[in-house]
């Protein structure tokens, strides 16, 4: 049976653990195809809310395998701190996670140095999490990295981390004016992760292709967004991974010929996180109230994110850059006190219009935004239940979305809740389903 993938289509932060804890009712894997705890899904199921940042959401679903796949890296310490959060709270969470012995580990000195270079940069700074992302996928590349399956051989474990460590004391001492770290200490503490981590340790490429063999559904869930690609996103400020549909394919280990849906998830509206240009971004009044509404607080640093207006231009480009096939429209309830809406559907530089993602980034950066506005249905519609229900305002913008966007949106969120979920488009997540 083909693969779905999930997508974020913004900078990060659009909802997809909502999207994917929602659709993973239909899935048998729910898989993490790339990024690491620098990710932040919240999932509310009744009155219980998780936070979860390398644990896939389908976790909470007990018919699911989550499956931490090849692209991914791991920090330990944070996979152990999560996997015993979830089972105090009655998931058998070590018992089903699986963890690809491919996947690289995040080492105390990724951390130390994510933290040095950011400060370095001073008012440069891209705005990282400080979590040793950045560093782990620099060594990855750098073909120095320790990985998963490391941990469970030890003299392997010991060879690479003495390789490792003597380059980057050289840093830590002659660059940044630190002490150099001990290995026995940092061996002693990574080692001792081994025996609780054991029976998480699988081929995961093996296991997704015999699931897709046997006929199962698998979703492959990414983490922040298309804008934060490192290929494709707006460079330098962007994540160290691949969170495009692409990614998928290469951090979880398939073929393109398994892929039949690609799911966009976009709010109503647009943030960002840390550094970079953002052409429709809020000073005002207006984006003062979009931020409190709609609770834009980063899951994993707690950090304000800034908001914006939706930006058709960036939905544009990431429906080609992806290849959607549908579009999870969330927190569109946010927008319900605005009298005013405004879409920005091109961007207008040195007398020039660009309804495509520009081909330059001086443009990109300096950008203004052409708006289409539109009014708004200053209704509460959260307790709505049926899409057909919605203001005909809420429902004209919507429409509004779906054509500058080029891709079909299919279900709109109106809260945080899994409940608070209404199908716009009769199209089943399973094929015959």
């Amino acid at each position: 049976m083909p693969a779905t993938i999930i997508v974020g289509a913004q900078w990060g932060d659009e909802g997809k653990g909502k999207a994917t804890d929602m659709l993973a009712d239909t899935t048998d894997l729910v898989v993490r195809y790339q990024g690491g705890n620098n990710a932040g899904h919240t999932v509310i199921v009744g009155d219980q809310v998780f936070k979860l940042h390398l644990i896939p959401s389908g976790i909470l679903y007990p018919h699911v395998t989550p499956v931490i796949a090849d692209g991914v890296v791991i920090d330990p310490k944070v996979m152990l701190e999560e996997l015993d959060g979830l089972e105090a709270r009655g998931l058998d969470a070590f018992a089903r996670v699986k963890g690809s012995g491919n996947a690289h580990l995040i080492m105390p000195y990724h951390r130390e140095l994510d933290l040095l270079i950011e400060r370095r940069l001073g008012k440069a700074n891209l705005g990282t999490t400080k979590r040793g992302i950045g560093p782990a996928y620099a060594d990855k590349a750098s073909r120095v990295g320790l990985r998963f399956q490391d941990l469970f051989d030890e003299k392997i474990f010991r060879q690479k981390l003495e390789a490792a460590l003597h380059h980057k004391n050289e840093l830590l001492t002659k660059i940044y004016n630190r002490l150099p770290m001990d290995l026995e200490e940092i061996a002693e503490e990574y080692l001792g992760y081994a025996d609780r981590l054991q029976g998480l340790l699988t081929d995961t490429t093996e296991m997704i292709h015999t699931s897709l063999e046997g006929g199962q559904h698998i979703i492959l869930e990414g983490a922040q967004g298309t804008l934060l690609d490192l290929d494709h996103g707006t460079y330098p400020f962007v994540t160290s991974s691949n969170p495009v549909a692409g990614g998928a394919l290469t951090g979880g280990g398939i073929g393109p010929r398994h892929v039949d849906r690609v799911i966009g998830i976009t709010k109503a509206y647009i943030t960002r996180v840390g550094a970079g240009p953002f052409p429709t971004e809020l000073f005002d009044e207006v984006g003062e109230r979009m931020t409190d509404i709609g609770g834009e607080y980063g899951t994993t640093t707690g950090r304000r994110r800034r908001v914006g207006w939706f930006d058709a231009v960036l939905a544009r480009y990431a429906n080609r850059v992806n290849g959607l096939t549908d579009l999870f429209l969330t927190k569109l309830d946010v927008l319900s006190e605005f009298e005013t809406l405004k879409v920005a559907t091109a961007y207008r530089y040195d007398g020039k219009v660009y309804e495509n993602f520009p081909p330059h980034q001086s443009i990109f950066h300096h950008a203004e935004p052409v708006y289409e506005e539109v009014p708004g249905w200053g209704s509460d519609i959260t307790e709505v239940e049926d899409y057909s229900d919605l203001p005909v305002e809420a429902r004209d913008f919507v429409d509004l979305l779906e054509e500058q966007a080029q891709a079909p949106v299919t279900w709109v969120s109106i809260g945080p809740k899994r409940s608070q979920t209404l199908v716009r488009r009769d199209v089943p997540l399973v094929p015959g389903g």
